[in-house]
């Protein structure tokens, strides 16, 4: 009996103005359709709405959705501010009080920043992509130098400064995008990771001049932090890989709580509703802080063309714009200027919520606005905020180092992509030797004049992105080499079954 052929026509629906929907498959076999029931409830429900960037779906679908962003990125968006805020009060320089503000800012600067890009102004202000911005961690280095050498007055002054620099960067994108090349991002983006190391572990000891510092509690809440995040998020699926974070920080804190080395004070003080005061730090401008910074901005702003790239890859299928690029770069330096005046720190695309348009494929709007509204009422209410600040140091650092391993890795990734070829390593090596060396050996530069030591010596990305631009710039590109095989001519025949006369190349 001769064997049956079934012949299977297939299709796949993509969204409108060519963006891919939902893996909206269906199948014929021998003029039967196989039915997938699921095409027809998405169908039916609205739910491949969610699919189009500016799809319609019910609020029902959105919120969870929305929700998962913002525990997504919550975690990393205050934990810079506590930092800052953490080296500002113990130079007296703030009050517990004040420490609040400045977490509030960060969150009600992220949702400023997020809206933005969503609403993309005039089709030049923000890049009009599903996208969720927060305060960076790219920052945190320099930041911790400028309060530790100045005060959180002259932050801000830099921060306004380095936005108006991400805005000029965003208008005149294209011309400069050369410079950057992933050989160079990579090699930031790793000694941003690696600059940030000695800050984790300060914080899993207890945190740099506490009372407590190295002490075996710290460190055991700390590393059982890290085990609890490791464990979800190379473990588990789904919404606990996720929030792998955020349920490390709450284990850590129940294990604080447990023994007894959290203070509720803060939280019993707080109001319930507070709007941003303007300038409520005040602002300075400091040359040499505004230097670092604004170099820091511009490095910032070519690491966006990377993460506005993954979205529009990841979610919708293409590549992003030279348009959506310039407004997500201008967008993100208004949003940097808003926040230097309303006590909130740098922002920047978060990394991690890309990676759940990537997984998820979900591009509606909606959902982002509605993340950013949590995020804005999050930061309006200063009972939150100040809950936030009573994390201790020992579990921030358990569960932030992790994410600078992450950026380290992503450095990498990015330095692979461009080859280890001489050349490469050469720039690499140098770049990195040179900056992390200096800051490592602050002493170097102590017959320099002082704001040499800011600018160069206070932060290992400034010098590292220095370097490795100027030698990309000057030393040449390497030939490939092509092997050249002499072709050998092949002696067998078809009944030569077991090809014994195959002779090899």
């Amino acid at each position: 009996m001769s064997a049956k052929t079934t012949h299977f026509i297939c299709f796949s629906l993509v969204g409108r103005y060519g963006e891919p929907g939902p893996d909206f498959k269906g199948c014929y076999a021998d003029g039967r359709e196989i039915v997938d029931m699921l095409d027809s409830f998405k169908s039916k429900t609205g739910v491949k709405e969610l699919f189009l960037t500016d799809g319609k779906p019910p609020y029902k679908q959105v919120l969870p959705l929305a929700l998962q962003h913002v525990v997504a990125m919550i975690v990393g968006c205050v934990t810079p501010a506590i930092i800052v805020a953490g080296i500002a009060v113990s130079r007296g320089e703030i009050s517990p009080q004040d420490k609040i503000v400045l977490v509030q800012g960060a969150l009600i600067v992220a949702a400023v920043a997020t809206f933005l890009q969503l609403i993309s102004l005039n089709h030049k202000v923000g890049s009009g992509l599903p996208v969720i911005m927060g305060v960076s961690f790219a920052y945190l280095a320099t930041m911790q130098a400028v309060v530790q050498e100045f005060d959180l007055a002259t932050l801000f002054g830099a921060q306004l400064t380095g936005g108006v620099i991400a805005v000029l960067v965003g208008i005149f994108i294209k011309r400069i995008r050369s410079l950057f090349p992933p050989i160079v991002t990579g090699t930031v983006v790793f000694t941003i990771g690696l600059s940030l190391y000695p800050v984790a572990v300060g914080y899993m000891a207890g945190g740099t001049g506490s009372k407590d510092y190295g002490s075996v509690k710290n460190w055991a809440v700390a590393l059982i932090t890290l085990a609890v995040v490791v464990g979800l998020s190379h473990f588990t699926k789904g919404f606990l890989k996720l929030s792998a974070i955020l349920i490390g920080i709450c284990v850590g804190y129940v294990i604080a709580v447990i023994l007894g080395m959290v203070d509720f004070t803060p939280v019993v003080s707080a109001s319930w509703m507070q709007l941003p005061k303007p300038l409520h730090f005040g602002i300075r401008f400091e040359p040499s802080s505004m230097i670092t910074m604004s170099i820091l901005f511009v490095v910032n702003s070519v690491q966006a063309i990377g993460d506005l790239t993954a979205t529009t890859q990841g979610g919708l299928g293409r590549e992003p714009s030279d348009q959506e690029l310039s407004g997500g770069i201008i967008g993100n330096g208004l949003g940097s200027i808003f926040g230097a005046l309303f006590g909130g720190l740098p922002t920047a695309t978060f990394s991690q919520n890309v990676g759940i348009v990537g997984t998820t494929k979900v591009v509606a709007k909606r959902v982002f606005y509605l993340a950013s509204i949590i995020i804005l009422a999050a930061g309006l209410l200063p009972k939150i905020a100040s809950l936030l600040t009573t994390i201790p140091q020992c579990v921030l650092g358990g569960a932030t180092i992790s994410v600078f391993a992450s950026i380290a890795m992503t450095g990498v990734k990015l330095i692979a992509k461009a080859g280890l070829n001489n050349r490469n390593t050469a720039i690499v090596g140098l770049g990195v030797a040179v900056g992390m060396g200096v800051t490592l050996a602050p002493d170097s530069l102590a017959l320099f004049p002082s704001w040499v030591m800011m600018v160069f010596g206070k932060s290992a990305v400034v010098l590292a992105t220095l370097i490795t631009v100027v030698l990309n710039l000057i030393i040449p590109e390497e030939k490939e080499k092509v092997k050249v095989r002499k072709r050998i001519p092949l002696n067998f025949t078809v009944k030569d079954k077991n090809f014994k006369n195959i002779k090899s190349l």
